[in-house]
């Protein structure tokens, strides 16, 4: 691929409050990508993760911005919920000089084909294929009626395209035909599944072991069971080879380049036809600052930072590492081994230290540190920070989430008051209000951005987060702010 180095690319995923694998190929992705140096800029963002959908376009400067969602299908999510998020208006959407391409999902490229073959032969290596019945597994819902489509299409594409298989079969959880009846779809003696999504999330290692036969009930989580390594399964008189998510496939990196490519043969001259903004933006100063909880420090030779917990500064016996992609490693954790959901929970671990070789790299540890920080600051202080009122957030909800703006004003004030505490929920400093003529009442100083110390890069909050909406649809159902508080840290959604 060519290098659009005038280019953003953010990929899209949609990313879990519970578990810490959803997010991890979206991240890998982009990780290849940023190596190659083909983008100015390579960004995630996550529908319940951060940064937000709506935070990830102040993290990015560029001009133009190529958005991939890391998706299966063309489904509720790609064509509602996204654009929706994004403001997005169509393929190509031109707002504050900045251009938006939306391209297709990945799981419909046509090069999905090479992964899902390069998966059978990795799981099941040698086996025949002329006695082999491969299963492509989905999910399966009513929502849309394209969340199928992209595994049927694959189906198809496999079964015709002369790969040698004996049957090439869709199955799915909780639409016919379904998974758990793999034994009465097919008649080969060895038998390979592989879940057609793009994380290893519960489905792939807990759900659909449990109704292919594998496993009698759940099992712990993905980095603590052997769920993926002990083919062949011998179950039903046939083997049975279970594989990873194609998602997690290294090769996925390029189908999202592809669907870039494809995306510039389609709309080239809209895209060179749209206006351009200045991408450049002001050096940070060279001077200790904080952010969060993070201490950062300029190194004596002019170019370089050190970064550490705030607890930390000055301590010696610290883990070092100079890699900024350590930062997100760093981030995903509490000292307990816990999962933090919550990038910006006071809980950011302690006992390591980076020391990170220019700013560049500063910036990519501290966004995935605090993600888009440095952008909403950066924004807040030109002027261009747009928060959004809690009731247009809950307003323009669907799906079960549909019900969260009923709550009423003095529901809405504790909630905020109560979920978004700096001491032990989230420690962003609130920028919008419950309506544009009515402020936030019940919230401290320290989650105001006026009271922001001088020596601190103030971490803001534009929009009420995925947690704030669980929390209003539980109130909404009859819940108390307090039981409802406690359900939206660990609802999964």
């Amino acid at each position: 691929m060519v290098p659009d180095t005038a280019a953003a690319l953010v990929i899209v995923g949609h990313g879990s409050t519970m578990n810490p694998d959803s997010s991890a190929p979206t991240h890998q992705h982009a990780d290849e990508i940023r190596r190659r140096g083909l983008f100015a800029e390579v960004a995630c963002a996550f529908w319940k993760e951060e940064p937000s959908l709506r935070e990830v376009f102040y993290q990015t400067t560029q001009p133009l911005v190529y958005v991939v969602p890391n998706f299966i299908s063309e489904g509720y999510f790609c064509q509602d919920v996204l654009p929706r998020e994004l403001r997005l208006t169509g393929p190509v959407t031109v707002r504050d000089g900045v251009t938006y391409a939306y391209c297709d999902p990945v799981g419909i490229h046509p090069s999905m084909t090479r992964l899902l073959l390069a998966r059978a032969e990795e799981v099941a290596p040698g086996v025949p294929r002329d006695q082999t019945c491969l299963i492509i597994v989905g999910h399966g819902t009513s929502l849309n009626e394209n969340s199928r489509k992209a595994i049927e299409d694959q189906v198809k594409l496999i079964r015709d395209g002369g790969y040698g298989f004996a049957e090439v079969l869709d199955a799915y959880m909780e639409e016919e035909p379904l998974v758990a009846k793999w034994h009465e779809l097919s008649t080969a003696p060895h038998v390979v599944v592989v879940p057609f999504f793009i994380a290893d999330g519960l489905h792939s290692y807990q759900d659909i072991p449990v109704l292919l036969g594998m496993e009698s009930e759940p099992t712990a989580a993905l980095s603590q069971n052997e769920v993926f390594r002990h083919n062949p399964h011998a179950l039903y008189g046939r083997s049975l080879y279970y594989s990873s998510a194609i998602g997690t496939e290294a090769l996925m990196a390029e189908v999202i380049l592809d669907q870039v490519k494809d995306f510039k043969a389609k709309y080239g001259a809209a895209l060179e036809a749209a206006p351009l903004r200045d991408s450049s933006i002001p050096a940070l100063p060279r001077a200790p600052f904080k952010l969060g909880q993070i201490s950062a420090v300029p190194s004596e030779d002019g170019q370089g930072w050190h970064l550490s917990h705030v607890d930390d500064a000055g301590a010696g016996d610290l883990s070092v590492s100079t890699d900024p992609l350590e930062a997100r490693t760093l981030s995903i954790y509490d000292d307990a081994g816990q999962f933090r959901p919550l990038k910006t929970a006071p809980t950011l671990r302690h006992g390591w230290k980076l020391v990170l070789a220019d700013e560049a790299a500063l910036r990519l540890a501290l966004d995935f540190l605090y993600p888009a920080a440095l952008g909403l600051a950066r924004h807040q202080a030109a002027g261009t920070l747009e928060p959004v009122p809690l009731r247009q957030t809950l307003g323009r909800q669907t799906g079960m989430y549909r019900f969260s703006n009923k709550i009423t004003d003095e529901q809405a004030q504790e909630m905020v008051a109560c979920h978004c505490d700096a001491e032990t929920k989230c420690i962003r400093r609130i920028t919008w209000q419950l309506n544009p003529e009515q402020p936030l009442t019940l919230i401290e100083d320290n989650k105001r951005p006026e009271t922001v110390p001088t020596d601190e890069i103030p971490l803001l909050c534009v929009e009420a987060c995925t947690h704030i909406v669980s929390a209003a649809r539980e109130i909404a159902r009859g819940g108390s702010v307090t039981g409802a508080h406690a359900q939206g840290h660990s609802h999964s959604h």
